[in-house]
């Protein structure tokens, strides 16, 4: 199991994580009735913007990843989700996740102690 975790974490790119997040976002959009329009007016964003992001035109920082979230009412990890996850990869993928967050956590809260 860990070496087909291993193998699958060599095939991502940051042009895998764009598209799995701009498709995220355009599919929930769409499930929840929303335009462009509506969704960038709800989140303080440009259609334009929204329409980048949503054709892999540009990516997003983790302050309109959680914008977008609120607004989609999702978790932010929802919208890093693959369509297609069987829940043995789905489970995989959580505790990778949730180990990378743990780490990112961790560094984060040293680095902002340390400041105060």
């Amino acid at each position: 199991m860990e070496e087909e975790t291993a193998t699958k974490k060599e095939n991502i790119s940051e042009g895998y994580v764009r598209s799995l997040v701009s498709g995220n976002i355009k599919r929930l959009r769409a499930m929840q009735g929303m335009s462009q329009i509506g969704l960038a007016r709800a989140a303080g964003l440009t259609h334009n913007f929204i329409n980048d992001i949503e054709n892999c035109k540009k990516g997003i920082s983790d302050k309109t990843l959680a914008k977008l979230s609120i607004v989609l009412n999702v978790e932010p990890h929802q919208l890093f989700l693959p369509d297609s996850m069987s829940n043995d990869t789905m489970q995989v993928f959580l505790d990778d996740f949730n180990d990378s967050l743990q780490k990112v956590v961790k560094e984060m809260t040293k680095h902002y102690s340390a400041k105060a």
